[in-house]
């Protein structure tokens, strides 16, 4: 059994992404690891962090983001099927940029890849989710916010990310373009496994925050929306009241301590205001209704949540 690790990037270090951090994290258990490159701006140093890695299971796709052809966040999308296509591995495992494991469910992860490894049944494995906000010390446990997401694929030809790039689906027949297409497609039978992936994704200095926001914003609206959109904005990301969210109790995966010992923007970050910007989603009243219930009531399991799957009882 072989499990390939994968995953694509753009200017990685420009927006703050611990994309260095996320291939280290998983690097021990996997036999090659793939990155789709795309074309970074040319103050962006992403192919040296990447290079410092020094390890030869890392292999180097470099790609051209065309945003016109892929639109609606779906250059994301096939960026990751230009990564998996590259994969040798039976098993393919997949981390965003800004996504890392902890170093005490390797093992887990392994074995568990191992139980399944003849089930062929199983498509995928899920994984749950620590989304962190602001800092490395509050996280969301929230229904805006989705609690598990598959991680880990078999090497199938059909099996293709999906939408932008948040989940996987197997799509036969595939014209390479609509990645958001549910006609014809069909979710991948998957089992649990007992691990975490952690979501820094929203942790970032509030400018640099505002620039990354920006990007994605220009990957799913354009640039030229994106233009109007930010032209009216401040230049730094307000993350709204960060108090009131459940509090990290547990350690961070090692390989996340330099990006933590570089935290200093706590003066920046509203702790106490309770009356600050509420307008994110997990904001809302209809939304902590729903939280409250789903974290009180069914364990953490989301009603009428995002299941992107068919879970098996393995």
């Amino acid at each position: 059994m072989t499990i390939s690790g994968f995953t694509f990037v753009k200017n990685a270090t420009k927006l703050y992404y611990p994309i260095k951090q996320s291939i280290l994290s998983i690097i021990p258990i996997v036999d090659e690891y793939v990155v789709a490159l795309g074309d970074c701006d040319a103050d962006d140093r992403t192919i040296d962090e990447i290079q410092s890695i020094n390890s030869s299971k890392i292999k180097i796709i470099n790609t051209v983001w065309d945003t016109q052809k892929y639109s609606n966040g779906t250059e994301n999308a096939h960026q990751t099927d230009i990564a998996k296509s590259h994969c040798s591995g039976d098993w393919l495992f997949y981390l965003q940029a800004d996504e890392v494991c902890h170093e005490k469910d390797l093992p887990k992860i392994q074995k568990r890849c191992e139980e399944l490894y003849d089930n062929k049944e199983v498509e995928g494995l899920l994984f749950r989710y620590l989304h962190f906000w602001g800092d490395y010390w509050h996280y969301h446990k929230s229904h805006s916010w989705y609690a598990n997401e598959i991680r880990i694929i078999r090497n199938d030809k059909d099996i293709h990310s999906w939408e932008s790039a948040q989940s996987f689906r197997r799509i036969p027949n595939f014209d390479g373009v609509n990645f958001r297409q549910k006609e014809g497609t069909f979710k991948p039978k998957v089992a649990t496994v007992d691990a975490d992936i952690y979501h820094y994704g929203w942790v970032r200095p509030p400018e640099l925050m505002q620039r990354k926001s920006k990007a994605l914003d220009s990957i799913h609206k354009g640039d030229k929306l994106a233009d109007e959109i930010y032209n009216n904005k401040p230049a730094y990301f307000d993350y709204g009241y960060i108090g009131g969210l459940n509090r990290f109790e547990g350690t961070h995966p090692k390989v996340m301590q330099e990006f933590i010992e570089k935290f200093n923007w706590g003066d920046k970050l509203n702790y106490t205001d309770k009356t600050a910007d509420n307008s994110f989603k997990h904001n809302k009243m209809k939304d902590k209704i729903l939280s409250f219930i789903e974290n009180n009531l069914f364990n953490g399991e989301q009603v009428f949540g995002f299941r992107n799957w068919i879970k098996m009882k393995l």
